[in-house]
């Protein structure tokens, strides 16, 4: 009869109760293209389920199926099915770093390849029934969806597009910061602002966007200095142009301008990668004594160090002139007064690509305004409007997008409360 208690029953093995079962627990083993998903969570978790050995009580068993469908929750997924394409697809591997270098794979790789696809398709195919299957069980255990999903055509077509989709890390993420120690870390909350949402500076937007596309598209593409006054939006239209061409395969890493010196590292990381990548520095500016200016000046003007075709260089800075200017190296105690203001020019030079972002003034500024308020739906006449939205920019010291943003935001919670 069979147990009604999570106490231990019968002494027989799940492997002996479930043959099908033992045998995909050693054809997982001998996984040898994707044997990077033995340390994936779910994978593991299953794996110790299906692993149970000879003298393993069932309520041993029960506990370990209870660990992998937690697991399977906690990741955020329903599907077992979708979860293990997603796991295929993104995994970095040898195979899809050869795919994605150009290189020739050799036929022993394809033969694995394609034998780890097939086990690993049986796992998707799971469903709770057979993954219970012989427990001398009756109780509640918690299952999850099931759906039929084909993975050597979606991996065949992901290695196609892996200029598109990416693998590993950048096949999750779009958005990257810089460790310390020069590590690309994913960021898990990016901010989720796109074009659509910045009202005003077309022209300026415009110009980002075609040399973000011309990257896209194999094409010289130019680094980009995007200077002028704060809160004119500089860095939100460089973060909304990744959201906005993230599916095409873009990516950024920003880089604070002390971590400068790490660059050449990152570039030659990400030669090999069929991605586009936008390394980003905001808020840029030197001393003229900064060890820093040298490191991004020898990236921009090439050399050993130089990036790659599928890396262009975007900062923001409130000033033109990247290297601040004294009075006496302007006024001459240089004797070459000259070579010293070229120097402090020649960074901001090195950038192919130059577009100010200047204050509006109060026809742009209102302008802003009422685009904001028309895609917030907000339930207030066109004076009232205006007249609060020069009120609130005369006490924050003047107009910007910024101000117009916060100010539209304020209206907002006002009409929501």
């Amino acid at each position: 009869m069979p147990s009604s208690t999570n106490g231990p029953a019968t002494p027989a093995s799940f492997a002996q109760r479930a043959p099908m079962l033992a045998d995909l627990s050693l054809r997982l083993r001998a996984l040898g293209v994707f044997r990077g998903l033995l340390a994936d969570p779910v994978v593991a978790g299953l794996l110790s389920y299906l692993d149970c050995r000879r003298d393993a009580p069932v309520h041993a068993c029960v506990s370990m199926y209870g660990e992998f469908v937690s697991r399977l929750y906690a990741s955020g997924h329903d599907s077992l099915a979708r979860y293990v394409l997603d796991a295929v697809c993104n995994d970095e591997n040898p195979y899809v770093l050869a795919h994605a270098a150009g290189r020739n794979v050799a036929a022993s790789m394809e033969t694995c390849a394609r034998a780890d696809l097939r086990t690993l398709q049986e796992v998707a195919n799971l469903t709770p029934a057979a993954l219970r299957m012989g427990l001398d069980w009756q109780g509640f255990m918690p299952g999850f969806e099931t759906e039929r999903v084909e993975l050597v055509s979606e991996y065949a077509s992901r290695i196609e597009q892996v200029g598109r989709f990416g693998f590993g890390m950048y096949a999750r993420f779009r958005m990257f910061s810089l460790a310390d120690d020069g590590t690309v870390c994913p960021v898990a909350h990016p901010d989720p602002q796109r074009l659509s949402d910045l009202a005003g500076y077309e022209r300026e937007k415009g110009l980002i966007l075609a040399n973000t596309r011309a990257l896209l598209a194999g094409k010289p593409a130019a680094n980009v200095l995007l200077s002028g006054d704060a809160g004119t939006g500089k860095s939100s239209t460089v973060k909304a142009v990744v959201n906005e061409l993230a599916g095409e395969g873009l990516r950024i890493i920003e880089v604070r301008k002390d971590q400068l010196k790490l660059i050449p590292a990152v570039l030659d990381e990400l030669a090999a990668n069929p991605l586009k990548f936008i390394v980003f520095i905001d808020d840029l500016s030197f001393a003229r004594d900064d060890d820093n200016y040298a490191a991004l000046k020898a990236v921009l003007e090439g050399g050993v160090s130089s990036k790659s075709p599928n890396v262009v260089i975007y900062a923001t800075s409130n000033r033109r002139h990247l290297v601040k200017e004294s009075f006496s190296a302007r006024d001459g105690d240089d004797i070459h007064r000259n070579d010293t203001m070229q120097e402090t020019l020649s960074l901001s030079e090195r950038f192919g690509l130059q577009i100010s972002f200047f204050k509006p003034d109060k026809a742009a500024y209102l302008a802003i305004v009422r685009q904001l308020a028309h895609t917030c739906d907000l339930a207030v006449s066109v004076e009232e409007l205006e007249a609060g939205a020069e009120r609130f920019a005369l006490g924050r010291g003047g107009r910007s997008a910024r101000a117009a943003r916060q100010y539209v935001d304020s209206l907002v919670a006002q009409q929501e409360a």
